[in-house]
């Protein structure tokens, strides 16, 4: 099961021996999520956002890249960001909390549970809160540094919000210098929320990953003909088609299906070579 669209598990999904549902609703009630693209110049309109969301007695997730500033990196740091934040948005009229991998454990606990529970109106956060974060009060994920990210950890930033009824927004604020790819992965963002759509044109991007390994992008493999990311329908045609034939002749003895036979006793020892399929 995945939510999440990386695309080695969507290679392994399209190759493996399984039987694939497919959930392509929100639960009810929800909203899509409005996605944006904005430079820095539009940072102050999205402070004003931000406060009107609040005022709506919403609340927001800003999330970056890194922790403290990189003399390697130009991108966004929480460490100057969250000062900026609590200059722009100051008590007592507003509250923020602060969550990062190298607080401890009752501390993040401490500021989530305090932005869950709505004591505070914006959580500066790293990638921590990718995963295992409800907060249906929060209508607003700015993303700083966006193009940092990949397509899977935007599109499961994203998901932070619009969890709730009312319309939510996710913001990506990108750097100066974007390269095409990143850009391209941002418009992408912004274009959609299929799940499906996303993982597929992340497998064009980044290859399908090593089905047989761990990782996640690359191509390890060359197929001649094939294409993993366009044909996924004719992978699971052929599937389907070698399961009805195993349904009838389990054992492949059937003189119609001979062939089959003898080119599986053939392959029995050999060593396989996965660029040759095709």
């Amino acid at each position: 099961m995945t939510a999440t669209p990386i695309p080695r598990t969507l290679a392994m999904t399209l190759y493996g021996d399984l039987d694939v549902s497919v959930i392509d609703e929100m639960p009810p009630g929800r909203k899509p999520v409005q996605t944006l693209c904005v430079g820095e110049g539009k940072r102050h309109a999205m402070h004003n956002f931000i406060r009107d969301e609040i005022a709506k007695g919403r609340q927001a997730f800003i999330v970056y890249p890194l922790i403290f500033e990189s003399e390697k990196l130009d991108y966004k740091n929480l460490e100057l960001g969250y000062e900026e934040i609590v200059k722009a948005f100051p008590l007592p009229k507003y509250k923020v909390a602060i969550v990062h991998g190298q607080q401890t454990p009752s501390e993040k606990a401490f500021n989530m549970d305090a932005f869950a529970a709505g004591r505070a109106d914006i959580l500066v956060s790293t990638t921590v809160i990718e995963v295992g974060v409800d907060v249906p009060n929060a209508s607003v994920m700015v993303i700083e540094s966006a193009e940092r990210f990949g397509l899977s950890q935007l599109h499961q930033l994203r998901g932070r919000v619009g969890r709730g009824a009312e319309r939510s927004y996710c913001i990506l604020m990108k750097g100066t210098k974007v390269s095409k790819e990143s850009q391209k992965r941002l418009d992408l963002l912004c274009a959609t929320e299929n799940g499906f759509e996303l993982a597929e044109e992340d497998m064009k991007m980044r290859g399908p990953g090593d089905l047989e390994g761990t990782q996640q992008s690359g191509l390890p493999i060359a197929l001649n003909i094939a294409s993993l990311a366009k044909d996924g329908l004719l992978l699971s045609d052929a599937r389907s088609y070698a399961q009805h034939i195993l349904d009838g002749d389990p054992t492949l003895s059937e003189q119609k299906n001979a062939p089959l036979a003898a080119q599986l006793k053939r392959d029995k020892y050999a060593v396989r070579d996965y660029s040759q399929i095709s």
